[in-house]
C-alpha cells in the first residue's frame, strides 16, 4: 500500500484547532476533503480556504453516521482516509457528576468513534485499502483527577483502535492512535517557548504516518511538548 493511492478524506469533529489544521495540509497534499461537524455552518470559511465540502453529522446518533457515508457514496464515493477528532468531556469530583453527561462524554468519545469506524472499514475492506486514525489524549493512558468521564471515554477509544489495528492492518487498513499529550496552541496565539503542541505539527505527524510504508505501519503514536511531565 502506498499513500498515493489515498485520493479524498473525511474529517469528523471538525473546529478551529487541530482538524483545520488537518484540512488545510491534506488539501495541500492533493486530497479532496469532507469536513463533518454538528453545525456545518460554521465551517463556511474553513471550506472556503480548501475547497472542501462541509456535511451536519453528529456523531453520537447511528442513523446521521449513515447518511453521512450515504451523501458521501453521492458526493465522491467512499474516503480512503478518516478521522475522528470529535470528543466531549464532563468534569468535576466523582460523586457529584451528573450521569446524562458522562453518558454523553462516553458516547461521543467512543461510541461515536465506533459508528463512524465501522462504516468506514465496511467501505475499505471492499476496496482492499484505507486509513482510520482516531485523537486520543493525555486522558487514553493516564487518568486525572475530577476528570474520569474524559478518561473512560479516551481510554474506550484507545482499545477499540488497538483492536482494529490487530483486525484490519493485515486487511490492508491502516488504524492509527494519537496520544495528544498537552494542551495545542490555538492558532495565531504566540508560544515563544513552546509550552503548547503546534496544530499544525500535529498535523504534520498525522500525514507522516499516512505516509508510512506497510512493511513498518504504526499503531499508536505520542505527541507531547518538551515541557510536558510523562
Amino acid at each position: 500500500m502506498t499513500y498515493s493511492r489515498y485520493k479524498t478524506a473525511l474529517l469528523v469533529g471538525v473546529g478551529q484547532g487541530l482538524s483545520a489544521s488537518l484540512a488545510r495540509l491534506f488539501t495541500r497534499e492533493g486530497l479532496k476533503l469532507a469536513l463533518a461537524a454538528r453545525d456545518p455552518g460554521k465551517l463556511k470559511a474553513l471550506c472556503q480556504e480548501t475547497g472542501a465540502t462541509a456535511f451536519g453529522c453528529d456523531a453520537q446518533d447511528e442513523a446521521q453516521v449513515a447518511g453521512l457515508f450515504e451523501s458521501l457514496d453521492k458526493f465522491y464515493g467512499s474516503p480512503d482516509v478518516v478521522v475522528y477528532n470529535a470528543s466531549a468531556r464532563a468534569r468535576g469530583p466523582l460523586v457529584s457528576l451528573d450521569p446524562a453527561e458522562v453518558r454523553r462524554t462516553l458516547i461521543v468519545s467512543a461510541f461515536g468513534a465506533f459508528l463512524v469506524a465501522q462504516r468506514a472499514a465496511s467501505k475499505m475492506l471492499t476496496k482492499g485499502y484505507g486509513a482510520i486514525l482516531f485523537t486520543g489524549a493525555s486522558a487514553s493512558v493516564k487518568g486525572y483527577a475530577e476528570s474520569a468521564p474524559f478518561a473512560m471515554g479516551k481510554f474506550a477509544l484507545r482499545g477499540l483502535a488497538q483492536s482494529m489495528a490487530r483486525e484490519l492492518a493485515p486487511k490492508g487498513i491502516h488504524v492509527a492512535h494519537f496520544v495528544i499529550d498537552g494542551g495545542i496552541r490555538p492558532k495565531g496565539r504566540a508560544d515563544p517557548d513552546d509550552a503548547m503542541l503546534d496544530p499544525d505539527a500535529i498535523a504534520q505527524t498525522y500525514l507522516d504516518v499516512l505516509k508510512q510504508p506497510r512493511s513498518a505501519w504504526t499503531w499508536e503514536v505520542e505527541l507531547r511538548p518538551w515541557v510536558e511531565r510523562f
